[in-house]
C-alpha cells in the first residue's frame, strides 16, 4: 500500500483546504525507516510490562509454592470427551477467592484444548467504568471467526481423580495424557509417558479478575483508603501517542507459561520479520531485549532481525527436536506478547553442558480475552498441521491465474498506461497473469468509483486483458471517505454499519481519503451491504476478470495511538476494539471474499481472489497475502524467506514479499535475484511505490532482463506442479513452501537453516541467491544415501550427504534448484503470455530415480476456476516409477504407470474428463537413467482403454563428468486423464 508520501499529503492538504494541516505534520513519514516511537515497547505496554513483572516475581519466589491458583477437586467431573472444574484463584492479602470455570476438550484429532474463563464477568457480575455500553464478559467469539471445525471431542477418553492430580488418556490408541495437577493448577501433556508440553510449569499463571477502582483520595470526613496491595499504576488509564484509552472495564490480562521440554527450537507465530527459529528475548546470546509481539499494526519500511510486530498474527507456536514435533496454538484476537528463554541442562554438573537438554521456555500473555490454549502432541509436522487446519480451514484453492505473475505498482495512472504495459509484455515475450490498480484509479479515493478522467473505459481496458487470459486486481479498503453525496457513506452512517467511539456513535478517524468511517465486518448486516456493493450493477466497470486487493486493514488510522483505532472503540456487539484487534482484518477479507462470491450468483459461483495485509488464523481460507510495505534493499530480500516460511509452517501457504521491494529503487542486480526468488514464492507479485521509478520486467535492459525472463518462464512451465502443491495443501494442511526441518525432521543441522526450501511433495529444493555481489550459493543436503540430488538445468548429480554443496548462480544463470532422487514431477514447456493460453498444452513429466531407479509424483487438475472440483471435477494422478523384478533393478525392466489417485463418479466429473480429452504428456525425461537402458532405441507403452499396445522411440543420453544419465521418450502419445504404463 502507499506510504504517507510528500505527494499524497499535499493532495490531502488541497482537498481539505489547510484545515488539517496540523494531522499532516503528525501523520507524515519520511522515508527513513520505522519510527520506533510510534509503537509501544513491552514497557509502555501496561498488561506486558505486568506479566513480565509477575514472571520475575514467581522465579524470585520459587515456582513451587508461588502460584495462587488451585484447582478445587471436587468440582473436577471428566464426562463425554472434557474436564470440567473450577480453579480457584486467591487473592493476596485476604481469604477471598475467585472462580474461575475450566474445561478441558479432548477432541476425535487428538488435539486438547484448555480454556479458563472468569465466573463473574461470565455472568455480568462487574460494573463497567465511566458509563461504557461495552459487554463484561471476557470476548469469547474468536472461535466464531478463527474455527471451522474440528471440535468434536472424544467421548470415548477415560480419566481418574485422586487427591493431588487427575490424569486423562486420549488420543490414537490412548498414547496421549494429559496430568491435571490440583494445587497449584498445572497441566503436563505426555506421549508415550514422555512429557512434551507444560502448562503452568513455572508458576506464571495470570488471570487479572474483575475488581472496582477505589478512589485514594479521602473525601471529607471520611478515612484514608489503605494502599494497594498491588501496583495499580497501569490497571486503569493508559495514554499512548496522544490518546487516553478509558480501560472501562480495568485490568484484565491473562498469562500463562507454556514449556517444551527438550527441545531447543520453536517456530511460527508470524508475522515478523526475523529469523525461522525464533530467538530468546530474555537473557541468552543474541536475544532480543523485547517480547515477541501480535498486534496487528501498519508498519511500513520495517527493520529486519527484531519481534516488533507487523501487520498479521497466528498465535501457533512449533516446537521441534530430532523426529518430534508438537505445538500450541493460543486462541485470543487481543494483542499477545510472547517470552521465549531456552535454559539449558544437563544430568552431569561436571559435563559443562556437553549432553545436555534445553527446555523452551515461553511466556504467554494477551490483554483481555479468555485463556484458550490448543495443545499438539505431533510427533510429525503434520500431525501438527492437519488438525490446525481442520479447526481454522484449509489453505484456499485459488484460481490457477493466481499462481501465475501479478504486475502491480502506486499507480497505473490511466487505463491507457495500463493497456500499454499489457501490450509490452506481449513485445517482450515475457509471461504475467494480473495487472493491478492501488487506490489512484478510484474518484477522489472513494471506493466503488473509477476516476472519470485517468480511466475512463475501465471495460475497454480489461477486454484488452481478457483478450489474453488475464486479470484485474483493484484496491478496497475496509475506510470509507466521510463526504457529502456519496451513496457508500451515506448508506453506512444511515444503516449504522461503522465502527463507533468509546460514547457509541460512528468512529471517525483519518486515512488516505482524509476523515474516514470503518466498516465493521462484524456485523451480520454491514457483511450484506458490503455484497450488495460489489454487485456488477452496483460497482460498474468491473467485469468477472476484477478481483480484489484488501489493505489497512489491521485497522491503519493515521491519526490513531500507535496508527491504528482506539482500544474502547465498539464494535458490534458492544465488544470493545482491544477484544478483537487482531481479528479485524480476518473479518474485513471474508466479507469481500463472501461479496465476490455473491457477485457471480449461485449457480455458476467462482473462486474469490483476495489479497489481505492484516490476518489471523483462518485467514489462510480466503486468500492470500504479504509481507507489506518493504524496501529495495537486500536484506529485505533476505528475510522474506524466513518470513514466508514462518507463514507456510503456520497454515497459511498463499503468501508473497513484494518483488523487487515497495520503497526505493531496487539496483538492477537485486532486482534480478528478487525475480530469481521471487518465481519461488507461492505469491508471485511484483510492487513499487509512487516516488520509485518504473521497473517492469522488459524495463531492465541487457543483461538483466533475460535472466527475469528466464526465472518468470520457469515459474510457468512449473505451473502444475505448483498448482497441485496448492492442492495439496488444501486436503492435508501441508505447506507449499517447507522448510528443511519440516522435510528432513531427523537431521538436526536442517533445523535452524532458513534461506533454502522445497516446493511441495515435487522434491524442488531452492537456495536463492541473497547476496549483493554473490555468483555463488552453498546449500546443504542432508543425509540420506538412497536420494541423490539432481540440478534442475544440467542434471550434474550431488551425493545427499550431510553435507554442504557448492553451486555457480552467475546473475545471468538461473537460480539454483536441485531436484531430490525419487520425485516425479509435472510441468509445461511451451511458453505462453498467460497460464490462460496454457489450459490444453501437454504436459513433460520430469523424473529424477534414487539409487533404487524407483519414484513417485502427483499431478491435479481441474478447470482452475469453479467450485466442480468438489463435485469431482478434476484429475488427480499418482505417477510411480520402479523396477519390474527389485533383484534386477539396473538390468532388468522398469515400470512407470500412471493411476487414479482419487475420483468421483459424478456428471460434473464426467462432463470435465471430457473437456480434457486429448490432453496428452509430449515428453518423459528420466535422470539418474540405468547405463544398461544405452543398448535400448524404445519403450513399451499401454494406455487404458487401447486394446494394443505400442513402441516409442527413447534416446539415452550418457552424463558428462557429474551429469547424470538421462533418457528421453517423446510424444509417448498417452492422455493425462487415462491410466497408462510406460515399460522401459
Amino acid at each position: 500500500m502507499p506510504s504517507r508520501s510528500t505527494r499524497a499529503y499535499l493532495a490531502l492538504v488541497y482537498c481539505f483546504f489547510f484545515a488539517i494541516l496540523d494531522l499532516v505534520v503528525l501523520i507524515s513519514v519520511e522515508l527513513a525507516g520505522v519510527k520506533h516511537e510510534n509503537f509501544k515497547t513491552c514497557d509502555q505496554s501496561g498488561f506486558c510490562k505486568r506479566n513480565r513483572a509477575y514472571a520475575d516475581k514467581a522465579t524470585a519466589s520459587g515456582s513451587s509454592g508461588f502460584s495462587p491458583y488451585n484447582l478445587a477437586p471436587e468440582t473436577v467431573v471428566v464426562k463425554s470427551g472434557q474436564l470440567t472444574g473450577v480453579v480457584l484463584k486467591s487473592l493476596e492479602g485476604g481469604s477471598d477467592t475467585v472462580r474461575l470455570p475450566l474445561t478441558i476438550s479432548f477432541l476425535e484429532s487428538g488435539v486438547a484444548r484448555v480454556t479458563l474463563d472468569e465466573e463473574k464477568r461470565q455472568k455480568g457480575e462487574i460494573e463497567l467504568r465511566h458509563g461504557s455500553p461495552a459487554r463484561k464478559e471476557r470476548y469469547n467469539g474468536a472461535q466464531d471467526w478463527a474455527i471451522v471445525g474440528g471440535l468434536n471431542v472424544d467421548k470415548k477418553v477415560t480419566g481418574r481423580t485422586g487427591k493431588e492430580e487427575t490424569i486423562v488418556q486420549y488420543g490414537p490408541s490412548n498414547k496421549f495424557k494429559a496430568v491435571v495437577k490440583h494445587a497449584p493448577f498445572s497441566i503436563d501433556f505426555l506421549r508415550d509417558d514422555e512429557t512434551q508440553i507444560k502448562l503452568n510449569a513455572k508458576g506464571w499463571l495470570s488471570m487479572e479478575h474483575w475488581r472496582p477502582k477505589i478512589d485514594r483520595e479521602p473525601k471529607e470526613g471520611e478515612a484514608t483508603p489503605p494502599e494497594p496491595i498491588e501496583d495499580e499504576s497501569t490497571w486503569w488509564e493508559e495514554s499512548f501517542g496522544g490518546n487516553t484509552d478509558t480501560k472501562p472495564k480495568g485490568p484484565e490480562s491473562i498469562g500463562l507459561d507454556i514449556t517444551f521440554p527438550g527441545y531447543e527450537h520453536v517456530y511460527g507465530v508470524p508475522e515478523h520479520a526475523g529469523p525461522l527459529s525464533l530467538k530468546e528475548t530474555r537473557g541468552g546470546s543474541g536475544a532480543y531485549d523485547q517480547p515477541y509481539r501480535l498486534y496487528n499494526s501498519d508498519v511500513f519500511e520495517y527493520e529486519m532481525d527484531t519481534p516488533m510486530t507487523l501487520y498479521g498474527a497466528i498465535p501457533l507456536m512449533q516446537a521441534h527436536r530430532k523426529d518430534s514435533t508438537v505445538a500450541v496454538f493460543w486462541l485470543n484476537a487481543a494483542e499477545t506478547w510472547i517470552d521465549v528463554v531456552k535454559a539449558k541442562t544437563s544430568s552431569n554438573p561436571l559435563s559443562l553442558g556437553i549432553g545436555g537438554t534445553t527446555d523452551t521456555q515461553t511466556h504467554w500473555f494477551s490483554e483481555s480475552g479468555l485463556l484458550d490454549v490448543f495443545v499438539f502432541l505431533g510427533p510429525t509436522p503434520k500431525d501438527i498441521l492437519q488438525p490446525y487446519s481442520e479447526l481454522t480451514g484449509y489453505s484456499q484453492l485459488p484460481q490457477h491465474f493466481a499462481l501465475g505473475y501479478h504486475q502491480c505498482r502506486w499507480n497505473y495512472v490511466t487505463d491507457e498506461d495500463v493497456k500499454d504495459v499489457d501490450r509490452k509484455f506481449d513485445k517482450h515475450k515475457i509471461p504475467y497473469d494480473v495487472i493491478w490498480l492501488d487506490i489512484e484509479y478510484t474518484e477522489g479515493k472513494k471506493y466503488f468509483t473509477w476516476d472519470k478522467d485517468n480511466f475512463p473505459n475501465p471495460l475497454g481496458m480489461q477486454k484488452q486483458l481478457e483478450s489474453h487470459g488475464r486479470k484485474l486486481v483493484v484496491i478496497i479498503d475496509p475506510h470509507i471517505k466521510n463526504e457529502g453525496n456519496y451513496p457508500v457513506v451515506d448508506s453506512l452512517k444511515s444503516q449504522n454499519l461503522g465502527i463507533n467511539n468509546k460514547e457509541n456513535s460512528i468512529f471517525e478517524g483519518w486515512c488516505w481519503p482524509g476523515s474516514s468511517y470503518w466498516v465493521d465486518a462484524f456485523n451480520p448486516s454491514a457483511l450484506a451491504w458490503w455484497k450488495s456493493l460489489f454487485a456488477y450493477a452496483n460497482f460498474p466497470g468491473t467485469t468477472p476478470s476484477t478481483f480484489l486487493w484488501n489493505d489497512m486493514n489491521e485497522p491503519s488510522v493515521f491519526n490513531g495511538p500507535e496508527t491504528t483505532m482506539p482500544k474502547d472503540n465498539l464494535h458490534h456487539g458492544n465488544w470493545e476494539h482491544r477484544d478483537v484487534h487482531n481479528i479485524n482484518g480476518l473479518t474485513f477479507v471474508n466479507a469481500t471474499y463472501e461479496a465476490l462470491l455473491a457477485r457471480d450468483g449461485p449457480k455458476h459461483p467462482r473462486r474469490p481472489f483476495v489479497l489481505t495485509r492484516s490476518f489471523y488464523a483462518g485467514s489462510q481460507r480466503m486468500g492470500a497475502m504479504w509481507t507489506g510495505d518493504n524496501l529495495a534493499d537486500w536484506s529485505h530480500l533476505e528475510a522474506s524467506i524466513p518470513m514466508l516460511l514462518s507463514q507456510n509452517i503456520a497454515g497459511f501457504s498463499f503468501s508473497g514479499a513484494d518483488v523487487g521491494g515497495f520503497f526505493g529503487n531496487p539496483s538492477k542486480e537485486l532486482l534480478t535475484r528478487w525475480f530469481q526468488a521471487g518465481a519461488f514464492y507461492p505469491f508471485f507479485r511484483g510492487h513499487a511505490h509512487i516516488d520509485s521509478r518504473r521497473r517492469e520486467p522488459y524495463l531492465a535492459g541487457s543483461p538483466y532482463v533475460e535472466p527475469i525472463t528466464q526465472a518468470l518462464r520457469l515459474r510457468y512451465s512449473l505451473l502444475p506442479a505448483w498448482y497441485t502443491a496448492f492442492h495439496t495443501a488444501a486436503t492435508t494442511g501441508e505447506p507449499v513452501m517447507r522448510p528443511m526441518w519440516y522435510v528432513h525432521p531427523s537431521d538436526e543441522t536442517s533445523f535452524p537453516l532458513d534461506d533454502q526450501f522445497y516446493v511441495g511433495d515435487t522434491g524442488l529444493l531452492v537456495k536463492p541467491v541473497l547476496k549483493e555481489g554473490a555468483e555463488t550459493v552453498d546449500i546443504y543436503l542432508p543425509s540420506s544415501p538412497e536420494t541423490p540430488y539432481y540440478d534442475y538445468f544440467t542434471y550434474a548429480t550431488y551425493p545427499a550427504q550431510g553435507k554442504t554443496v557448492h553451486l555457480d548462480a552467475p546473475l545471468t544463470g538461473h537460480t539454483p534448484v536441485l531436484m531430490r532422487g525419487g520425485h516425479i514431477l509435472p510441468r509445461k514447456d511451451r511458453p505462453r503470455r498467460s497460464s490462460a493460453l496454457m489450459k490444453w498444452d501437454p504436459y513433460t513429466l520430469v523424473v529424477a530415480l534414487d539409487n533404487h531407479f524407483s519414484a513417485h509424483g502427483t499431478l491435479y487438475v481441474d478447470d482452475g476456476e469453479t467450485f466442480d472440483y468438489q463435485r469431482g471435477a478434476y484429475i488427480h494422478r499418482r505417477f510411480r516409477i520402479a523396477p519390474v523384478d527389485p533383484r534386477t533393478p539396473e538390468t532388468g525392466p522398469v515400470r512407470l504407470e500412471s493411476v487414479e489417485e482419487t475420483g468421483m463418479d459424478t456428471k460434473e466429473a464426467k462432463a470435465f474428463l471430457k473437456t480434457m480429452k486429448g490432453v496428452r504428456v509430449e515428453k518423459i525425461i528420466v535422470i539418474g537413467a540405468p547405463g544398461s537402458w544405452g543398448e535400448k532405441t524404445d519403450v513399451t507403452v499401454k494406455e487404458e482403454g487401447v486394446k494394443e499396445e505400442r513402441k516409442v522411440e527413447m534416446r539415452w543420453k550418457k552424463g558428462q563428468g557429474k551429469q547424470a544419465n538421462w533418457a528421453v521418450v517423446r510424444d509417448p502419445g498417452v492422455e493425462i486423464a487415462r491410466g497408462w504404463v510406460v515399460e522401459f
